[in-house]
């Protein structure tokens, strides 16, 4: 498969970070149950190894990963995939849940257990340093709610001083929060539900941008409504694409610090995601999906 540009690259702030900005999310990887999100082996190992490498070999260099999927198994797969790793492989991952036997989410936010979750990120992915660790709020269970995240961020401060984390992010916080975490600690990069429709974090994504931190939204065709699916729909097809695509590049022309990392477990889906990157959006197709926003939750200050 040939190499796509991936959207240009981007460097995260005061590092030697630099990744294209088209990666790839791991979650999918995990499980065999749908009833059961990210539990569990994949049916297809061997599928999962072959996604992976086909990421990596199609110029893939910034790969999105917890080890609370699975939990374990998509580190465990990462590393069965690509160790040794290649030289300007960024491994992101996040940390602050553990999994229950019946595969809940429980916050897991004490100093024991975030050092322990970097200590099994380190095993599981084979390294002896995180290249960046994401502090995932737990405050809200369907989007961020504001609390304070000042000792989770103590934690992780210690932990890079101790050189297991290079970098740190947050993921599912609200613009406040970041702003407070900023005055404890630098901040590479932020992760959190955004796409066409659902755009309340346009002013953080402003302020990131101007700030050259990255953004990282995840659940790109997320709680679209039917009108707005349809006018997507339309859209792709006057395009010759997949709503998908059209998803993800309008994600790519929405800001330059914009990183994307798209989940499937399909080399197939992948292949398609990867080609989002060549996919310019023309005016007229900017004017459709600039306007799905409305009626939604469009950016509020």
């Amino acid at each position: 498969m040939s190499t796509f540009n991936l959207g240009g690259q981007f460097t995260f702030p005061g590092t030697s970070l630099t990744v294209r900005r088209m990666g790839y999310g791991a979650m999918q990887l995990a499980g065999r149950d749908g009833s059961k999100l990210v539990w569990g082996p994949p049916r297809d190992i061997d599928g999962a190894i072959a996604i992976l490498r086909e990421a990596v070999a199609s110029g893939v260099n910034h790969i999105d990963t917890s080890d609370f999927y699975g939990p374990h198994i998509t580190n465990q797969l990462i590393r069965r995939a690509l160790h040794p790793y290649p030289e300007d492989l960024v491994i992101v991952t996040k940390i602050s849940a553990r999994r229950g036997p019946d595969g809940s989410w429980i916050p897991a936010i004490s100093p024991e257990e975030l050092t322990q979750a970097v200590h099994d990120n380190l095993r599981n992915l084979g390294l002896d340093v995180l290249d960046v660790v994401n502090l995932r709020s737990m405050l809200g269970i369907h989007g961020p709610a504001e609390g304070s995240l000042e000792g989770p961020l103590a934690t992780l401060a210690q932990l890079r001083e101790k050189g297991l984390i290079r970098h740190i992010g947050l993921s599912n916080v609200t613009r406040k929060q970041f702003e407070d975490a900023l005055k404890m600690v630098p901040i590479v990069c932020v992760q959190n539900a955004y796409n066409i429709a659902h755009r309340a974090d346009d002013p953080l994504i402003d302020q990131l941008e101007k700030e050259r931190i990255a953004y990282v939204p995840f659940f790109p065709l997320g709680g679209f409504n039917l009108l707005q699916s349809a006018a997507l729909s339309d859209v792709a097809q006057s395009l010759n694409a997949t709503p998908m695509q059209v998803a993800l590049a309008w994600l790519l022309q929405r800001s330059s610090n914009m990183l994307l990392i798209p989940g499937t477990s399909s080399v197939e889906h992948l292949r398609e995601n990867l080609a989002a990157a060549e996919l310019r959006l023309p005016p007229d197709a900017l004017k459709v999906l600039d306007q799905l926003a409305s009626g939604t939750d469009a950016a509020q200050d």
